[in-house]
């Protein structure tokens, strides 16, 4: 990857004269079936970018309470964007079509216009929960039933392809826009892509120049975007089964609950009796890093920087944490 980032033919993305930025841009947008794309700093970006495009101030975004959007964007939609979130509590962070409807504000002047559905796949906080084409597809036209336009943050899209065994471009065909990430599962330094209509990308653009996202020889980071997806796509089923592993032992060894029993992709959410905190820094201790994702819930990912036998140790760690908790 690092050789591929030297070697990269660079410009001025800015001006779209970076013939790097463009091969990964025309092909993300081929891999999700969306006719354009645009290249951003990072999948937060993307997101509001996305919601910006396709909102007006004050209008409404229908949205899981537990989304990244809502939960881990510093109130980006609100703050930059103007927009008000109205949130559900779907199962797995995915509404069901009865839901959106009855969450679609009325005609009615003491209202804020809804405007967009934003879903997650996979959903971080939900235990990296894999959600299916239909159930997407099932909310998403319900949305556009009632006029909204859908976005997905599909920041690892790839890992719920996987796991679903069917392709991105499946998953994204409901959605108006998705954005996905480069940098986690797939392992590139840097960058997520939002694809979508060739309209509403030229407004995300638009949005991505408004926030500071512009960049000049971007080729040498984009370089490490296609080089993940000709490399670190095919391996994303060892990070399930190494994040099936860690919960496994950690369950046998403790009983401790995990969130999503089944770990269908490569998040695992672990409930603990002590203080989250205590928990992270006693496994930071032992060379294990974990976040804190509540007061008594923890959050183990693996990655293509870690193997089954580092994942073992990891899991022997937590057990051993956990029971002295």
């Amino acid at each position: 990857m690092r050789a591929a980032m030297a070697a990269a033919e660079v410009g001025d993305d800015v001006w779209g004269e970076d013939p790097t930025v463009k091969r990964l841009e025309e092909r993300m947008a081929q891999l999700l079936g969306k006719r354009s794309s645009v290249y951003v700093p990072s999948g937060t970006m993307g997101n509001l970018a996305s919601v910006a495009a396709q909102s007006r101030p004050g209008d409404e975004v229908i949205v899981d309470a537990q989304a990244h959007v809502v939960v881990y964007e510093v109130g980006g939609a609100a703050a930059v964007a103007g927009v008000q979130l109205r949130l559900l509590d779907g199962f797995e962070g995915i509404p069901d079509a009865g839901m959106v409807r009855d969450a679609v504000c009325e005609d009615d002047i003491h209202q804020p216009t809804s405007r967009l559905l934003c879903v997650e796949n996979t959903h971080n906080r939900r235990g990296g929960a894999a959600i299916a084409v239909e159930r997407i597809r099932e909310c998403a036209d319900a949305a556009h039933d009632c006029g909204l336009r859908v976005h997905c943050d599909g920041a690892r899209l790839f890992n719920a392809a996987a796991a679903l065994d069917c392709s991105v471009s499946a998953l994204a065909a409901p959605c108006d826009t998705v954005s996905v990430c480069l940098s986690k599962g797939l392992g590139a330094p840097v960058g997520s892509v939002v694809a979508g209509d060739a309209d509403v990308i030229g407004e995300v653009r638009r949005w991505r120049k408004r926030l500071g996202g512009g960049m000049r020889q971007a080729g040498i980071i984009a370089a490490a975007g296609i080089y993940a997806l000709d490399h670190n796509v095919a391996r994303l089923r060892d990070d399930h089964a190494n994040a099936r592993l860690i919960a496994s032992r950690v369950r046998e060894s403790t009983g401790a609950a995990v969130a999503e029993p089944t770990v269908p992709t490569n998040i695992v959410l672990i409930e603990t009796r002590a203080d989250a905190h205590d928990v992270v820094r006693a496994a930071a201790e032992q060379g294990v890093l974990v976040t804190r994702v509540g007061p008594h819930a923890v959050r183990c990912v693996t990655h293509l920087d870690v193997g089954e036998v580092e994942c073992r140790r990891a899991a022997d760690v937590l057990a051993l944490t956990l029971s002295r908790a």
